[in-house]
């Protein structure tokens, strides 16, 4: 199986996925009782894979998995600095997991 889980994305809005837990300011958000987390992993990786990673990977955390989406992000064209030619991105994917109720990850260890 290799290594599904390449990292932490680490965004603006990743991060704000993961504050809204605590989150006060707002009542529409009461509902984002579950953590959100947002991790990078590999094309070929499917659901089921990434959930027994981020299980293994957290299992001293005793961390179970709610739900997972994904998201795969298209490669863009991107022109090279100085000259004429187009380079290319590369195609990635990411996963939000939510996590189950009692849950929780330590992203600032991790």
């Amino acid at each position: 199986m290799g290594f599904v889980i390449k990292g932490l994305h680490v965004t603006e809005k990743a991060t704000m996925l993961q504050t809204l837990k605590e989150s006060e300011a707002n009542r529409s958000i009461k509902k984002f009782d579950l953590q959100k987390v947002v991790f990078e992993v590999e094309l070929s990786a499917n659901k089921a894979e990434i959930r027994k990673a981020v299980e293994d990977l957290y299992a001293g955390q005793k961390v179970a998995v709610h739900k997972i989406n994904t998201i795969t992000i298209p490669s863009k064209n991107k022109r090279v600095r100085g000259t004429q030619r187009f380079g290319k991105t590369s195609k990635r994917k990411k996963a939000i997991v939510t996590l189950a109720r009692g849950s929780e990850i330590d992203v600032e260890l991790s």
